[in-house]
């Protein structure tokens, strides 16, 4: 497998890509001019990367969006709802599913309200998502056991009540919405990070597990330093990455070699 990595701006470039060409896209952008990189403010064209990426994608393909709010004047902005719902909206995706990364840990200690320890992943889908690869890793409490305490029921659309057969709970279940792991600088502890956001590679990695094939192609239109190229080239699927710094560009192209590199010596 490989990586293809563009450096420019993400809306041009994506404009130059086919129809229906993308199978997945995981992805974590700048919000709220909240970092500059290289002493540059990132700004970029929300609406017209959020329709470039609906197009680009396949029937079926899903957008896996990592965003966050920040707090301005003492109110948290809502950038993660209004990007939603110009997504859905404006654009035309499902949003199939609100995910939360839960951290850790958190980065900064608060004062005046409780410290803040998630960011928001909104799963947008281009119709129904032709993919579902569901992790289950979740230790069950009654593995082993049939069924639950008591009769388990369900409500019919006539209110009436129905129950469930029973059946011997396996020792795994399927993984909640909600996701807790490391941070990128709890993965790589004492290691220099050469980037000041890089999404955890737990994350990249179980997103596209979930969204994606063997084979497929993923897109990250905010490469960065190429964290979504390097777990899709191990995970087997190919992968486009675009980055508007040509230094990331550099450093995402070391990172999807030794990727490679790694592939091709069976470790």
């Amino acid at each position: 497998m490989s990586a293809y990595i563009y450096n420019g701006d993400a809306l041009e470039i994506l404009k130059t890509f086919e129809d229906n060409s993308i199978h997945c896209a995981v992805t974590s952008p700048a919000y709220d001019k909240n970092r500059t990189y290289n002493q540059k403010s990132l700004v970029w064209d929300f609406e017209g990367i959020a329709k470039e990426l609906y197009r680009t994608l396949c029937p079926g393909g899903v957008l896996c969006w990592n965003v966050n709010d920040m707090v301005v004047d003492g109110s948290e902005t809502l950038t993660h709802a209004r990007q939603g719902i110009y997504f859905v909206d404006e654009v035309g995706f499902k949003l199939h599913d609100t995910m939360i990364y839960k951290k850790s840990n958190f980065s900064h200690p608060e004062k005046i309200r409780y410290h803040q320890v998630f960011e928001y992943i909104l799963i947008l889908s281009k119709g129904t998502p032709r993919v579902f690869n569901p992790i289950k890793d979740r230790k069950n409490l009654t593995a082993g056991c049939i069924g639950n305490l008591g009769v388990n029921t369900y409500t019919e659309k006539d209110g009436s009540k129905s129950v469930r057969r029973k059946q011997v709970t396996a020792e795994y279940g399927m993984r909640h919405n909600v996701w807790e792991g490391n941070t990128r600088g709890q993965e790589e502890m004492c290691v220099e990070l050469h980037h000041p956001a890089m999404m955890p590679k737990w994350l990249a990695r179980d997103l596209i597990i979930s969204w994606s094939d063997v084979g497929d192609i993923v897109l990250d239109p905010f490469g960065g330093s190429g964290t979504t190229g390097l777990e899709a080239i191990k995970l087997g699927r190919q992968c486009i990455l675009i980055d508007i710094d040509s230094g990331y560009c550099k450093m995402a192209e070391e990172y999807c070699k030794l990727s490679e590199q790694r592939i091709e010596d069976g470790k």
